[in-house]
């Protein structure tokens, strides 16, 4: 199954944001994985507005991985200037803002969805390999 890139974007003000972001939620209603995956297109100048999601029933984790731009995240007080290929986590109860500081259109993956256990199918061994990776790092 395809989704071609723009398929039923749409523009909106996230959490008393600044100026309209444009997303496009991949697979809306045909993927069971338990995550949302969209593309969000921030204009110069945009935020998504300080929020948090609090724990408990309607709890969510949020990634948010830079494709394209500058964008600079706020997690619990602490600023992240993001550069393309760069991630951040906000846990469910952070409170946290996403700001484009740049002249140009921010794209972020944004994949969030209730906190769980992660997943590692042992046959496709990446979640060791990744593991690995970071512990040749320290």
């Amino acid at each position: 199954m395809l989704e071609r890139s723009g398929r039923a974007q749409f523009g909106i003000t996230l959490h008393s944001g600044e100026r309209p972001t444009d997303v496009q939620w991949y697979f809306r209603e045909e993927s069971a994985l338990p995550v949302a995956i969209q593309r969000w297109e921030l204009p110069p100048g945009g935020s998504e507005g300080l929020h948090a999601h609090p724990p408990g029933a309607e709890a969510l984790e949020e990634i948010y991985v830079l494709l394209h731009g500058t964008a600079r995240m706020t997690v619990d007080g602490e600023r992240f200037d993001l550069e393309p290929g760069d991630a951040v986590l906000a846990r469910a109860g952070q409170q946290h803002d996403l700001r484009n500081p740049g002249t140009s259109t921010a794209v972020v993956m944004v994949v969030w969805g209730p906190p769980g256990t992660a997943l590692d199918w042992p046959r496709y061994r990446t979640g060791r390999a990744s593991r690995d990776a970071a512990e040749r790092e320290e």
